[in-house]
């Protein structure tokens, strides 16, 4: 007898939403490092970036995050201590640690790992300018990195400075989140215009892989309209998977988790399960045949994805 009432249909929601996220997606052969950027705040970049990974995880992909923000809002979502004592990626970034040593696991998913930030990096944007080699740090921080992983979120500070650079340079794919309001796609030419310079400057192999539409409101035409307009501009590069406005979703990290783990029958929940299977079987862009040979390391689509310490984390 099948329980047709709300709290029924929720836990029916649920169940199905898990056995789906349990039934895997092919791996990618190379780990893939994809960085979510939009310099125009609100637009749902961290939520994306923790909800996409722990999809993933959750579809039996290894997966680290990244947290690149100073507000540390990865970290606050995923579970993890970010107080200001805690190694974090700052300590990566100027002070030469390894990244394995700042690396944690996220309690509720398995698979998944975050290096989270903590307030220290606010200041790191000034400190790295006088630096050596200050755009690569994150990149070379990846390459010494020795588990194996089939994803990497580069969770972006919302401006174009020497903390996004670096995620540039580190990457191959740019993941772009936009809000399906009036002011979409303000300011992104900035972004696309540094995506170009990068590209030229310091990493061949950088392009724009997968466009998110965030916030949609399928009761509005204005939502319609957006992203009508966003995919004119980016065709393919823009998952049909739409994410909707979702009070579970803004809960969630009030509760230290991903909505995920929150309540994986919710709309936003099924969503980013939706949307991370989309990107998973979509692939990694096949690269610019014109652009140099890429190196054998993380920070680069092209790095063979089981390390020397596989048993290890």
């Amino acid at each position: 007898m099948v329980d047709d009432t709300p709290i029924g249909r929720a836990a029916q929601a649920a169940v199905e939403a898990i056995g789906r996220a349990g039934a895997g997606l092919p791996r990618p052969e190379h780990t893939r490092v994809m960085i979510v950027a939009n310099q125009k705040g609100g637009v749902g970049k961290t939520t994306t970036t923790v909800n996409l990974a722990a999809s993933l995880a959750m579809h039996g992909n290894r997966v680290l995050v990244v947290d690149l923000d100073p507000q540390g809002n990865a970290s606050t979502a995923l579970g993890i201590d970010h107080h200001a004592e805690v190694p974090s990626i700052y300590d990566v970034l100027i002070e030469g640690r390894e990244l394995s040593e700042v690396v944690q696991a996220v309690p509720d998913v398995e698979g998944l790992f975050c290096a989270p930030a903590t307030i220290d990096l606010a200041g790191a944007e000034i400190e790295l300018v006088s630096v050596v080699a200050r755009e690569s740090r994150l990149k070379r921080a990846l390459e010494a990195y020795q588990q194996p992983l089939d994803y990497i979120l580069v969770d972006c500070p919302p401006s174009l400075g020497l903390l996004t650079v670096n995620a540039l340079v580190a990457g191959a794919e740019v993941l772009i989140p936009i809000q399906c309001e009036y002011y979409a796609l303000e300011g992104l030419g900035q972004l696309l215009r540094n995506v170009d310079l990068v590209r030229g400057h310091l990493n061949p192999s950088l392009h724009i892989s997968t466009i998110v539409l965030t916030m949609y409101d399928s009761r509005t035409r204005l939502a319609s309209q957006v992203a009508d307009e966003v995919r004119s501009h980016f065709g393919e590069s823009v998952l049909s998977t739409n994410i909707p406005r979702s009070v579970r979703v803004s809960e969630a990290p009030s509760y230290g988790q991903t909505v995920l783990t929150y309540d994986p029958g919710s709309t936003g929940a099924l969503s980013y399960l939706e949307a991370a299977r989309e990107i998973a079987l979509r692939g990694a862009p096949v690269p610019n045949p014109a652009a140099p040979a890429e190196n054998s390391h993380t920070g680069v689509a092209g790095m063979p994805r089981t390390a020397s310490t596989e048993g290890e984390q």
